[in-house]
């Protein structure tokens, strides 16, 4: 509180949001939320036309926006710095390796001073790009726009890309002649962002969303074709599963998957035949998941099936792919977590973690005989990008570490020899030797060892005077990986320690780390995140008044939790896009994500044990009287992951319950949705905000 005090100093008073009672009960437990109200009736229209926004909320928003600006508004010059700092370590000219791909290669550039991609082929060997796509240029006159991307079509002709720009991730899909340029008329509105060519390019297959935000049906567009005459293919009727669809690299099957976070299911169609129907593989049983990738006359399956918690690849005749003719292939080791795998002709390539580390793997399909691709640092990242041909012995993938700058390899399976491609190049200078990166061990409340993996300039001082960055997630089983970034070396270049606690939630450790921070042992996510805390305070890395939380969406309640737990032992907190109001949005059916979450948290609408679980650790639930450190909670206002009214009200009953302490500040992105600002300069703009307040909390303003 103390330091509170002193870095915000004359503050104007905050916005008090007005108090509408709103009761409900459910199990025989009642509950009243004052707050209920920033809850816009007509959130599914908003989403899709901002300017629809209750006016009364509208001012309250701004009115947050306002008092956040003027409590940092100091930093400016700050900001301005780290900003120009971070847009100086990457090269604004950059491009990709281009994939070859039949007689082309396919890749992405950006211009000097553009925020989008821009989507290019050359001739496969080499030669002159051809632009087939230039995202800046779609951009003009929008406030928010993010591309999905663009997918050629197998006779190269044709190109499908999509785009939203609300922020709301509704995409619309054009269809592009790719000699030409030109759009054709197709316009395909509503959908996930997806679309699978047919193989003779004259049709793709997509993903359409619902009025509640969920992909539940997907269609067969025929180029030239109104929307309205699309052939409906397949529809999810079941509203806690999500849908997408993929094609295969021998472009002969349509993949339709269907699943929620512990259940999966998948339908493939046949493209030999268009107008039938998709077949099932392996009906959905709870808590089975499985995914696909064609081997010509077989399937690879990756599956948790038969208590391979860690996951195994078995394989299944092309023809007769279901369960019953599944057999092993690459066998269950307990903490060997395999995490994706794919087919090529004369090889079996899968992405697994050990120990916390992960590795390439790589399986010669006729002897069975297997090699890694592994490093030797003490943390580091490996990306598998594989290839966009069947036919290859040739896969690309990336390494990086926290000290160590994104390389890109070409790695040819059968000579075993590694082509460098590319080194992420940092106009400004970075020395590798200049940093220490490590990964370290706490002890949580039940003697769990959660691993943090840590960035610090050499010459920092471990003494406890070091400020810190502790960031987080833990859920849905995402490990955050210990990868490179240009953003995280202005906290480094100013004496921070960043560290990156591994908490149970993610699978950094396997699947029963995921497990074991889910449903009813959810609390072990939160008190991870206080033993690494505790950790780094003990081995003299930092200190309890130096230490700023920090974490998005799942993460952001980790950061409610947090501060509600354990308030003493942090300086100041960044909860971004907060998923702080779990219990209200888990009763809610009728929001985008709720049913598919169900199996992630606990549905208390069916039940009370989880309507209790839940209603012990969610954050805006239990708000209290206590002496919170500064909050910076940050929200979107057409996110339909999570809503904007959650930080909202997530803020308002903080002020109303802990006045004295804080203080707490909203900042909404009127324009923006999950993801903030849609632009890569954009985004170094909302880090350098997020990062000047850490800097002013650890007072090194």
């Amino acid at each position: 509180m103390a330091r509170s005090k002193a870095v915000f100093q004359n503050l104007p008073s905050p916005p008090i949001a007005p108090k509408k009672p709103v009761s409900d009960t459910h199990h025989g437990m009642t509950r009243t939320d004052d707050y209920a109200w920033m809850r816009a009736d007509n959130w599914q229209a908003m989403f899709k036309d901002p300017s629809l926004l209750d006016p009364d909320i509208r001012a309250h928003l701004e009115a947050e926006n306002a008092y956040m600006e003027a409590a940092l508004g100091d930093t400016k010059d700050l900001q301005k710095t780290l900003f120009a700092e971070m847009k100086g370590r990457i090269k604004e000219d950059d491009s990709s390796v281009p994939m070859k791909d039949g007689p082309f290669a396919y890749g992405t550039l950006y211009v000097t001073g553009g925020e989008q991609a821009h989507y290019f082929r050359t001739p496969r060997d080499g030669g002159d790009r051809e632009l087939l796509l230039d995202g800046d240029r779609e951009a003009v006159g929008k406030d928010y726009f993010r591309l999905s991307g663009i997918d050629h079509s197998s006779n190269h002709a044709f190109g499908i890309w999509g785009y939203d720009d609300k922020g709301s991730e509704y995409f619309t899909l054009r269809v592009r002649d790719l000699s030409t340029g030109e759009d054709l008329p197709d316009v395909i509105e509503n959908t996930a962002g997806d679309g699978v060519w047919a193989p003779d390019g004259k049709s793709f297959f997509y993903t359409l969303q619902d009025e509640n935000h969920r992909p539940s049906k997907v269609f067969h567009h025929i180029v030239g074709e109104p929307q309205s005459a699309d052939r409906l293919v397949f529809e999810e009727t079941d509203p806690g599963f999500f849908m997408g669809v993929g094609g295969s690299l021998l472009d002969d099957v349509i993949y339709i998957d269907i699943h929620d976070h512990e259940t999966s299911e998948y339908r493939i169609l046949s493209t030999r035949d268009l107008t039938a129907e998709p077949v099932l593989v392996a009906e959905r049983e709870e808590g089975i998941e499985y995914s696909m990738t064609e081997g010509g006359d077989v399937f690879y399956i990756l599956t948790n099936a038969d208590g391979a918690k860690d996951f195994k690849i078995v394989e299944a005749p092309f023809n007769a792919p279901g369960k019953e003719n599944w057999k092993d292939l690459v066998a269950h080791e307990p903490g060997r977590l395999i995490l994706n795998h794919m087919a090529f002709a004369r090889h079996l390539v899968w992405l697994e973690r050990r120990d916390g580390l992960p590795r390439i793997v790589v399986r010669d399909r006729k002897s069975g005989e297997e090699h890694s691709i592994a490093f030797a640092e003490e943390a580091y990242s490996l990306g598998l990008s594989g290839a966009a041909e069947y036919d290859t012995d040739v896969i690309r993938f990336s390494y990086s570490s926290m000290t160590t700058p994104s390389q890109l390899y070409d790695y040819n399976m059968a000579t075993r020899e590694r082509t460098l491609l590319k080194t992420q190049e940092v106009p400004s200078g970075h020395n590798p030797d200049d940093y220490v990166t490590r990964r370290v061990m706490a002890v949580s409340h039940d003697g769990a060892l959660v691993p943090i993996s840590l960035l610090y300039r050499k010459e920092t001082k471990l003494d406890g005077s070091a400020p810190c960055l502790l960031y987080g997630y833990g859920a849905y089983g995402i490990s955050i990986p210990a990868s490179f970034s240009t953003t995280n070396l202005s906290l480094a270049d100013r004496g921070f320690v960043y560290a990156i606690a591994h908490v149970r939630g993610g699978k950094d450790k396997g699947f029963s780390w995921y497990e074991d921070g889910k449903m009813e042992m959810k609390e072990n996510t939160f008190k991870d995140f206080i033993a690494a805390a505790d950790h780094l305070v003990a081995e003299g890395f930092t200190a309890y008044d130096n230490i700023i939380a920090e974490g998005g969406s799942a993460g952001g309640m980790l950061m409610g939790a947090i501060a509600n737990m354990a308030p003493e032992k942090f300086a100041g907190i960044i909860a971004a896009v907060p998923f702080v109001d779990v219990l209200t949005t888990m009763l809610d059916d009728t929001l985008p994500l709720t049913p598919p979450e169900w199996p992630e948290w606990g549905n208390p609408l069916e039940s009370a044990e989880e309507y209790q679980w839940i209603a012990a650790y969610s954050p805006y639930d239990n708000v209290g009287t206590k002496s919170y450190p500064p909050i910076l909670a940050i929200s979107g206002l057409t996110d339909p992951r999570v809503t904007y009214w959650e930080p909202t009200k997530w803020v308002a009953k903080l002020r109303d319950s802990a006045p004295d302490a804080g203080p707490y500040l909203l900042k909404t992105n009127m324009a923006a949705g999950h993801g903030g600002k849609s632009g890569r300069f954009q985004r170094l703009e909302e880090i350098a905000f997020e990062y000047a307040f850490a800097i002013k909390m650890a007072g090194r303003m």
